[in-house]
């Protein structure tokens, strides 16, 4: 009889276990939704600010008509991958996007009555925030993915995700093309 107490105590404990990691690990993967969907409000954000900045630049240069049909072109190409899944496309289209904000400091400096424009200023100084503030935010979703995987391929913690396929989850991380590692210097405003 107290054998069988013992194997009663084991189970229970086995079942405590299984449930307490099981609880942990979608813990998890809710921080990693959690931190897409702050990239998601940093890039829609990044987006009204872009069109506020164009409205108070048409009417100094011509170049904010190309910027205006190339952001709201990889608006809707982001939108479009990420409503179909695609991270990978989603990812690309954004990047391109920081792309353009990198190069809105040099066009600044060929128009000095744009320059002295407070609402301009203001605008681009936006635009910084708002790029180093999707920056962290990208940095906290690689992060939550890093410690998800990590916890999801330790030992005792990989025979418990096998038996659940909703915890067998890849997310892909938020990976920067080369192009705008090189250029990521360049959020600063020039006054």
């Amino acid at each position: 009889m107290k054998g069988m107490w013992w194997v009663v105590i084991a189970v229970v404990l086995i079942l405590v276990y299984i449930v307490s990691v099981y609880n942990r690990l979608i813990s998890m993967i809710e921080t990693v939704r959690n931190n897409q969907k702050q990239i998601d409000i940093q890039l829609d954000r990044r987006y009204k600010v872009f069109q506020s900045l164009i409205e108070v630049v048409k009417k100094y240069m011509d170049y904010e008509q190309t910027t205006l049909k190339d952001v709201v072109a990889l608006r809707n190409q982001s939108v479009a991958a990420k409503t179909s899944g695609d991270q990978a496309a989603m990812m690309a289209a954004e990047n391109k996007i920081s792309s353009i904000a990198s190069g809105l400091n040099v066009v600044f400096e060929q128009y000095p009555d744009l320059k002295a424009n407070q609402n301009a200023l203001q605008l681009q100084e936006e635009i910084v925030a708002t790029e180093n503030k999707l920056a962290f935010a990208k940095q906290a979703l690689n992060d939550s993915i890093e410690r998800y995987n990590a916890e999801k391929k330790s030992f005792f913690q990989a025979m418990i995700v096998s038996l659940f396929s909703k915890l067998n989850q890849d997310v892909p991380y938020w990976q920067l093309d080369a192009e705008q590692v090189k250029t990521q210097e360049a959020y600063t405003v020039k006054l």
